[in-house]
């Protein structure tokens, strides 16, 4: 009787160390893809940590963060992970991480943030504002005919805008051909100045700085890990940079309309809760845009180019 009561005790003991070793399994997982670190899409991350979070609980969450440290083809292992991990949601952050999640599953649900156009990223013709199936999220995507006012608003003798962007990001592609037709719509000559990579991206600003009264540059990643390339080649020069967002704009540019990416991940994290909860159906989420956008300046490039900020603009607060 001793060795049976003994054996029922064992029994019992392994069951209750085997309860608490399963229990993080109803945590919620979360795989974060970022294509690299910079301030808008760290900020982006951030807010979305935080809205989950604060939506479902710090102590039911589980993230895994990654970060493909700008290279592209990275991304893709990264979500593959994510997938045979079986997580239960997947943030792509960026329009590279967003296109390697869509290819690796139909099925978890996928949120895209910082991303600027989804139907050009995802390659959807006549996109009608929702991805469908098991994508959605969110957009940094600011008002480009207002971008353009601001280009014109600043330097109103420029005749000739320089464009510059990787020609290998679609969405920024999309944003320059859009600023392109806007202003020449104005009698600006617009050139765009497509970089292949960063190796190439020191001589092609130099041709652009050369050519150009002012200098645009869309939301791009690639620019926006190296805009100390593009503030050493057009500072010096006296060529002045308007940007798409915040970030590019406070390593080499005079001013910009940006968002709060911070407040866009928070949305994002929001969405995801809902998705999480069972609240809110992923196929039929139309994608959120920012709804505030402020005009801001670089305080200490504005001063270095003999520009006077303009009334109505925020200088960009240094971190």
């Amino acid at each position: 009787m001793k060795r049976v009561i003994a054996i029922v005790c064992m029994l019992l003991l392994l069951l209750g160390l085997s309860a608490c070793g399963t229990s993080g399994s109803d945590k919620y997982e979360i795989g974060i893809c970022q294509l690299q670190p910079h301030p808008a899409l760290d900020a982006a991350t951030e807010g979305f940590i935080k809205a989950v979070k604060d939506e479902l609980g710090e102590e039911n969450v589980d993230i895994d963060l990654q970060i493909a440290g700008g290279d592209t083809a990275s991304c893709s292992p990264i979500v593959n992970t994510f997938v045979s991990n079986n997580v239960d949601l997947i943030l792509a952050n960026a329009t590279p991480a967003l296109q390697a999640a869509a290819a690796a599953t139909a099925d978890i649900p996928i949120l895209g943030t910082s991303v600027t156009e989804y139907g050009v990223g995802l390659d959807i013709e006549n996109f009608n504002g929702t991805v469908g199936g098991n994508i959605s999220g969110t957009s940094d995507l600011a008002p480009l005919d207002k971008q353009v006012d601001m280009i014109l608003e600043w330097f109103p003798d420029a005749k000739k805008v320089g464009l510059l962007y990787s020609s290998a990001e679609a969405n920024s592609k999309y944003q320059v051909d859009e600023v392109k037709r806007m202003l020449e719509e104005k009698g600006v000559t617009a050139t765009p100045y497509p970089f292949a990579d960063t190796n190439d991206m020191q001589a092609v600003t130099q041709k652009a700085a050369d050519e150009s009264d002012v200098i645009y540059i869309p939301t791009d990643n690639a620019v926006a890990g190296a805009t100390g390339t593009v503030d050493g080649v057009c500072q010096p020069l006296g060529v002045p940079v308007i940007a798409g967002e915040q970030g590019i704009c406070s390593g080499c540019g005079v001013a910009t309309l940006s968002i709060s990416y911070y407040d866009l991940g928070y949305t994002t994290g929001k969405m995801a809760a809902k998705i999480l909860k069972g609240e809110a159906d992923i196929s039929t989420m139309p994608i959120a845009y920012s709804e505030k956008f402020t005009p801001m300046y670089n305080a200490e490039i504005c001063q270095a180019l003999g520009l006077t900020p303009l009334e109505g603009y925020t200088a960009i607060s240094a971190e």
